[in-house]
């Protein structure tokens, strides 16, 4: 089993809005960016673990998990040109663009904030690539041993 870390402007989509989808269950689509793109359409398996992270608000910070249920497909949001994430050059016959399927394990009973996080930066979380100076991916790996002392700050 792989970790990531995936992160959502709650405005957009927040861990309350995952947890009102029907089957708690929704596509994480929306990705524009290769290196995440890559992840979820080459690396992320079924029965994977993510944070569900709240990114750009006032408290940023992981606010529970989310379980990939469905691996990598093409997004269809990138051929829509209603959809705000089209993509005049995607072509739905050689998809450029992926998207997999999560659903909410847990909610979290508070926020792990980004500041709690950045106390552990020099130690035990001293990999996680989000705590990492010009790191803006909206889907990252996180270690096993990274998994599991966020877990216990949880």
């Amino acid at each position: 089993m792989s970790y990531w870390l995936f992160k959502s402007e709650p405005v957009s989509f927040s861990i309350n809005d995952l947890a009102r989808a029907p089957g708690r269950r929704t596509a994480w689509d929306g990705v524009r960016n290769y290196q995440a793109r890559n992840m979820l359409r080459d690396e992320m398996k079924k029965g994977d673990r993510a944070f569900f992270y709240h990114s750009s608000c006032e408290v940023p910070g992981i606010t529970g998990i989310v379980a990939i249920v469905r691996e990598g497909y093409p997004d269809a949001t990138a051929f829509d040109p209603k959809d705000h994430h089209f993509d005049a050059d995607s072509d739905p016959r050689a998809a450029r663009w992926f998207t997999v399927d999560v659903k909410l394990v847990r909610k979290f009973a508070r926020t792990i904030t980004l500041e709690e996080l950045r106390q552990h930066a020099g130690g035990k979380l001293k990999d996680l690539q989000l705590l990492m100076r010009g790191n803006r991916l909206s889907v990252m790996p996180v270690s096993a041993k990274g998994w599991e002392f966020i877990l216990s700050l949880a």
